[in-house]
C-alpha cells in the first residue's frame, strides 16, 4: 500500500540515520581504514543488507523511499521498478509492492548462458523505470545498470537509494549528465550529526570521519 503522509525531507534523513545506527549498519573506525570495492581507504562503512532483517525499520525506510520518489517525479511518473544486483533487488521489490508496480532486476553482467540476459523479469520498450539500489558513492555503478535498461527501448531518467555518500562532488552532476535524477534519504552527514548527537563513538573517531568526510583526498593522503 502506498504511504500517504509525507514527512519533511529532514526528518526523513534523521530518521533514517538513526534507524542504520540502531542495527549497527553504521560502522567507524579511526585506527584501521576499511578498503572499499574502488580500492581506496576510508574510516566509514555502511552495510545497508543488513536492513532485510530489521522487518520494522525495513518497512519504516521502505515507505520513505517510495514518499520520497513520489515526491520528487510524482507518483504515477513509473511503469517499472528495477533493482541492481545484487542489494537493490529486495528493495526494488518492497518498493515495487507499494507502488503496486511490476518489478524487475538487472544483471552487473550478461549471466553468460541461456539468453545471457542482463534483465530478468518483463520489461517491456517505452516503460518509464526507476532503478533503485541500497546505496551509491561516485554513481558508477548506476551507469551501467542505467545502459543497460535503455537497451531494452525502455527509459531510466532515475535512481533511488536508501544511502547516498554526499561526498563527492560530482556524483550527482555526474548521474544527470547521463539523463539520471538521483533520490536518496541520508548521506555520511546526517549520520555523523546522528551519530553525534547520540553519542554513539568517541569524540576521536568523529572528528576523524568528520575530517574525512570534508576532504576525503586529504584525509587518505595523511592516512596511507
Amino acid at each position: 500500500m502506498i504511504p500517504s503522509s509525507f514527512p519533511a525531507p529532514e526528518e526523513i534523513a534523521r530518521l533514517t540515520a538513526g534507524m542504520l545506527l540502531d542495527i549497527g549498519a553504521v560502522h567507524f573506525n579511526a585506527d584501521t581504514p576499511y578498503v572499499y570495492a574502488s580500492g581506496l581507504k576510508g574510516p566509514t562503512y555502511i552495510d545497508c543488507r543488513k536492513l532485510i532483517s530489521y522487518p520494522r525499520i525495513r518497512s519504516v525506510l521502505m515507505d520513505f523511499l517510495t514518499l520520497t520518489v513520489m515526491r520528487n517525479a510524482g507518483p504515477e511518473a513509473f511503469d517499472n521498478i528495477a533493482g541492481g544486483e545484487t542489494a537493490g533487488i529486495p528493495f526494488a521489490a518492497l518498493v515495487a509492492e507499494r507502488m503496486a508496480l511490476p518489478m524487475t532486476y538487472v544483471r552487473k553482467k550478461p549471466k553468460g548462458y541461456g539468453r545471457n540476459a542482463r534483465i530478468e523479469g518483463a520489461m517491456t520498450p517505452g516503460q518509464r523505470v526507476l532503478l533503485v539500489e541500497d546505496l551509491t558513492t561516485d554513481g558508477g555503478s548506476k551507469l551501467s545498470f542505467v545502459d543497460a535498461i535503455r537497451e531494452t527501448g525502455a527509459s531510466c531518467g532515475h535512481a533511488a537509494v536508501i544511502f547516498y555518500y554526499g561526498i563527492f562532488a560530482d556524483t550527482v552532476p555526474r548521474l544527470r549528465a547521463h539523463g539520471v535524477e538521483l533520490h536518496w534519504l541520508a548521506t555520511w552527514w546526517d549520520v555523523l550529526a546522528e551519530a553525534r548527537r547520540r553519542q554513539a563513538f568517541d569524540d576521536r573517531t568523529l572528528a576523524n570521519v568528520e575530517a574525512f568526510l570534508t576532504d576525503p583526498a586529504a584525509w587518505r593522503a595523511a592516512n596511507p
